[in-house]
């Protein structure tokens, strides 16, 4: 009797909404589990741990990265520092989080991006020059949103970025619609879907994820978890394990990574990449990390945190530091070599920097064009009013300042 008693409660529910449950005879709540691992393959002295998966990468390709991590170090300095002379409005950083690199080397150049915030290396890795940067951040004629948006919202329909809006967590369901496009086209090609902590707290996050999952769409979701969102630490944000938990709870492929190993970064996104693209579904990578610099120029952070725990992480796990000890072991990097690297990327961010500078406001009629395929009236009447006015006091409105018409 007992034996067959125990075989009825291990058979599995015929419930439609958890068909992989089984039955038991024990009352008992489900809380926490053992926390996901976090995958880690280079230590933060450059050393090797998981040999299986070292990057196949060429010295040339290997130092590439690492020049272009150092740019985007240099070119956050220098633009951080130019708003706080008042010479661009606004300005984020990716201090400590420059390892996402390694998700950008890792993707198909015809793959589609969505970003947030801290996704410039990723931009850069695909070949968006520092002059495009520099004139979006000013903002000035040649700015491929003319001006239209704040600094740091990139775009590029080149490099297959959508333009970054500032509204948290906007681009995830907009990407799991991207990814379900590109499933009903059978391209072999994925999303991949940029976002923080912070954003993981919207609806928006949860609703995306689901819609992923029911649909088969090829995405990878990567959650870049730094600590601290905009200025909420995460042990104020939730009380589960972390974000990746949250995949799990979707039915979806998970992995935590640490987000300051830029080679761990690059092989679990390329794992992820290929479950997306070869069984057509969704992935979350949960990149665990630091922010080392302020939100943004409107944040001080040292009003939620210390200095102290700033300057330790700076010091002793920085995603620059621990790819060019990995450099250094392999041969192929030396003192010289980086002293040579930062000076010639000061000096590119710098030229670039000062060109950008000089070139004008867009052409004040862009305030009405690309919207409409025809202007409506009452746009024409209005676009005719301003014309007017900056006309009849062009000094008031430095109508020098923006390029003719």
């Amino acid at each position: 009797g007992f034996a067959s008693t125990a075989r009825l409660l291990k058979k599995k529910v015929a419930f439609p909404g958890a068909l992989g449950s089984e039955f038991t005879h024990k009352l008992q709540f489900t809380g926490a589990t053992t926390p996901i691992p976090t995958y880690q393959l280079v230590d933060v002295e450059g050393k090797i741990l998981d040999k299986d998966n070292e990057p196949k990468v060429s010295k040339e390709e290997a130092q590439r990265i690492y020049k272009l991590i150092l740019t985007l170090s240099v070119m956050d300095q220098v633009l951080y520092e130019a708003q706080r002379q008042g010479r661009i409005s606004f300005y984020m950083t990716s201090f400590g989080e420059e390892a996402i690199i390694g998700s950008a080397a890792a993707l198909d150049p015809q793959d589609t991006v969505f970003g947030q915030y801290r996704e410039a290396g990723v931009l850069l890795y695909r070949g968006f020059g520092l002059e495009n940067f520099m004139n979006q951040c000013f903002s000035n004629a040649l700015d491929l949103g003319k001006g239209r948006q704040m600094p740091v919202h990139y775009g590029s329909k080149e490099h297959r970025f959508h333009t970054i809006s500032s509204p948290l967590a906007t681009q995830l369901p907009q990407a799991a619609g991207a990814a379900y496009a590109i499933r009903r086209s059978r391209s072999n090609k994925c999303v991949i879907c940029y976002f923080g902590e912070g954003a993981a707290s919207e609806g928006d996050f949860h609703a995306s994820l689901n819609m992923a999952a029911t649909l088969d769409c090829p995405i990878i979701f990567y959650c870049r978890n730094n600590g601290y969102a905009i200025s909420t630490p995460s042990v104020e944000q939730y009380k589960g394990d972390g974000i990746a938990s949250r995949g799990i709870g979707y039915g979806i492929d998970t992995i935590r990574v640490d987000g300051n190993d830029l080679w761990g970064v690059y092989a679990a996104t390329r794992r992820a990449r290929e479950l997306a693209v070869t069984h057509s579904k969704p992935v979350l990578i949960e990149a665990m990390t630091y922010r080392v610099g302020h939100h943004s120029t409107s944040d001080d952070s040292l009003a939620y945190r210390p200095k102290k725990e700033i300057e330790d992480w700076s010091r002793h796990d920085n995603p620059i530091m621990r790819m060019r000890r990995w450099l250094t072991r392999k041969g192929w990097w030396n003192d010289d070599d980086d002293t040579a690297a930062k000076r010639e990327a000061r000096e590119a961010v710098l030229s670039a920097f000062s060109k950008a500078e000089a070139v004008k406001k867009p052409a004040i009629s862009n305030l009405f064009s690309d919207v409409y395929d025809t202007l409506p009236a009452n746009l024409q009447d209005q676009k005719q009013e301003v014309m007017d006015l900056v006309a009849k006091y062009p000094d008031y409105y430095r109508i020098h300042d923006f390029a003719k018409e």
